[in-house]
């Protein structure tokens, strides 16, 4: 595994500064969904860009790959675009990797925001550029959303991010202390990089996962995997967010806690973060320290900022 890029944390944005809308995965199902995620964004004081053609649709995707990638790179390069947000995901964005323009990136550095299927444009962007990415709402889940998500949404684009959070109704399955950089995303997208050259470093990080609609024993086959890889031997602690849609939420504790029995690093369960109103932004890559005895988490490298 080569080692990750010095880490660059994006400039943050000020009223009036210029949010790119890009659809890199599936495309728009509800067009109220967009146009009230929009609102929320000009209430902030932010201006939107995108491109005319941005609720086209080709079968599952939002357009063809050479599309999509083309309007994540015309964005990219635009000097007034400050921040980059998905539209949503869906499937898609492993598609766009291969021909990624990551230079680009590293060389104009600037936020991404989303989750789900962003996931892998988050991860594999941090890890070849060291850019600093954001696992948080998208355009169309803003407005449902809830309101600290959305205040923590905007306290970090604007470049006061909270150094430290106590999580309410956290639940602590095993306790202890860990630090490591952070790796938020969604487990089934985040298995599907496995063995690609995309794969993020899993040492000593402090994993979050998140998922939607995946049938208990796709959950337990998902978790199993990254176990049998050897991956979760490497992790310094696991942090496990909203199953939506996925059985019982104590199932996937215990397959967890059976399959880190060995392991003294600390688990946490019931974090806000997942395809609910409840997703607070999440810094990709960015030191953290977990503290199970007062259930907050610290960002060292926001607190010097």
């Amino acid at each position: 595994m080569n080692a990750i890029p010095k880490p660059i944390l994006p400039a943050p944005l000020k009223k009036g500064d210029t949010i790119g809308i890009i659809a890199p995965a599936g495309p728009v199902r509800n067009e109220g969904d967009f146009s009230a995620g929009l609102k929320i964004l000009t209430e902030l004081g932010f201006k939107t860009r995108y491109r005319n053609d941005i609720l086209r649709h080709n079968d599952f995707l939002a357009g063809t790959d050479q599309e999509r990638l083309a309007e994540l790179h015309e964005l990219w390069r635009d000097p007034e675009v400050k921040a980059v947000l998905a539209v949503r995901g869906g499937y898609g964005c492993l598609r766009l990797l291969p021909d990624l323009d990551f230079s680009l990136i590293r060389e104009q550095p600037k936020m991404l925001i989303g989750f789900s299927d962003l996931t892998v444009l988050l991860s594999a962007i941090q890890q070849r550029t060291g850019l600093i990415t954001f696992h948080g709402p998208m355009l169309t889940t803003l407005g449902k959303s809830d309101r600290d998500s959305q205040e923590a949404f905007f306290d970090l684009l604007t470049g006061r991010p909270r150094p430290e959070s106590k999580i309410k109704g956290l639940e602590i399955l095993k306790g202890g202390q860990a630090s490591g950089r952070l790796l938020p995303g969604n487990l089934t997208s985040l298995v599907h990089l496995l063995g690609t050259p995309f794969e993020p470093d899993w040492r000593d990080t402090i994993l979050v996962l998140e998922d939607i609609g995946e049938a208990p024993y796709r959950i337990d086959r998902l978790l199993t995997h990254l176990w049998a890889a050897g991956r979760l031997e490497q992790i310094a602690g696991l942090i496990l967010g909203d199953f939506d849609q996925c059985g019982e939420r104590e199932t996937i504790w215990q397959r967890v806690l059976d399959l880190l029995a060995h392991r003294p690093i600390p688990i946490w369960a019931n974090f806000p973060c997942g395809h609910g109103s409840r997703n607070l932004i999440l810094p990709v890559g960015t030191e953290v320290q977990l503290d199970s005895s007062a259930g907050r988490l610290v960002f060292p490298q926001l607190l010097s900022q």
